[in-house]
């Protein structure tokens, strides 16, 4: 079976390209000519050059696969330039579905956030059930996204065969760029969280979560949501496990929500100051206003989805990023 996996070099992605192979398929990643390839290192996999904004490179790279994952997306809290975020994660998006309709492939499967579903101090655990308004959401990164599984969902209604992963923070070896939740860790191995805020998250080994793209591909509904996940933890207890594994002592302060407002507001200004990822910015610290914890029965029990603690994870990621020397 022939599959296109857009994102191919990204964290998530690297990891679906190897677990993808392994299950026997031939993989073409697509990845932009300027980016690194370096999570695909030693890989059984066709590299093909594209860019998901460019429709040509997008109908040529998708040329004779049954199968498309398209996990290519702008991921950051933080951005000097919302347009070019919003282009990439919801032009794109209409490109690859488009690109995809045209050479007729059976599967398409569409990686979305489980920052798009509801939660708040009513709703505990989001399920599928609870996609957001987009009044709702915090931050271009959220829009964007809710903007992209919109086209999505249509484009299923409209006879295309689009199943839609939200995918929560993945953990694990292998987070070059860093992802959001990996920044964290190594902002915390360096010893820059000082305090920490009442909240909560839902983090997935990265593996787990390849595997679970294969799930909902090759048993999931078409038109259908899948959250993909592992465990709800809160902030405090994600800080305290890292500072039991590395070492570094975890937080003892708590700090009031109205407080980190405050701190993001001044890492926003720093970030544009410096053009440099701040270690809070005003949407990341909206965004964990309230734990953002899911329920991932529905995969679990259509799916036969069944991740792992995050414990061994997450040593595995310390030693990697230490590895790395990004710590």
């Amino acid at each position: 079976m022939n599959v296109l996996v857009t994102g191919a070099n990204g964290f998530v992605g690297a990891h679906l390209c190897r677990r993808l192979v392994e299950r026997g398929a031939s993989v073409r990643a697509m990845v932009r000519k300027d980016s690194d390839h370096a999570g695909l290192k030693g890989q059984q996999v066709d590299i093909v050059h594209g860019d998901i904004l460019d429709l040509p490179s997008l109908e040529h790279a998708v040329q004779d696969c049954e199968q498309v994952y398209h996990l290519a997306a702008n991921v950051k809290f933080f951005t000097r330039d919302p347009e070019a975020m919003r282009a990439a994660n919801t032009q794109g998006t209409r490109n690859v579905l488009s690109a995809a309709r045209k050479a007729k492939v059976q599967r398409i499967i569409h990686t979305s956030t489980a920052a798009v579903l509801r939660r708040g101090q009513n709703s505990p655990s989001a399920d599928e059930t609870m996609l957001k308004d987009d009044h709702e959401a915090v931050g271009v990164y959220e829009l964007s996204k809710l903007e992209a599984d919109r086209v999505a969902v249509a484009a299923a209604k409209d006879g295309l065969p689009v199943t839609i992963i939200n995918l929560t923070a993945p953990i694990g070896p292998g987070d070059a760029k860093p992802s959001p939740i990996g920044h964290t860790v190594v902002q915390f191995l360096k010893g820059n969280f000082p305090a920490y805020t009442e909240s909560g998250l839902n983090v997935v080994d990265v593996r787990n979560a390849a595997e679970g793209h294969c799930l909902v591909a090759e048993k999931g509904k078409v038109g259908e949501r899948y959250i993909i996940g592992g465990e709800n933890i809160s902030l405090k207890g994600f800080l305290d496990i890292l500072g039991e594994l590395s070492g570094v002592p975890s937080p003892k302060v708590k700090v009031p929500y109205a407080l980190t407002l405050i701190g993001g507001v001044m890492g926003e200004i720093t970030g544009r100051l410096t053009n440099k990822e701040p270690l809070a910015c005003l949407a990341s610290v909206r965004m964990g206003k309230y734990p953002h914890y899911v329920s991932i029965e529905k995969a679990k029990r259509e799916l036969g989805y069944a991740p792992g603690p995050i414990r061994e994870s997450l040593k595995e990621e310390i030693a990697w990023f230490r590895e790395q020397g990004m710590i």
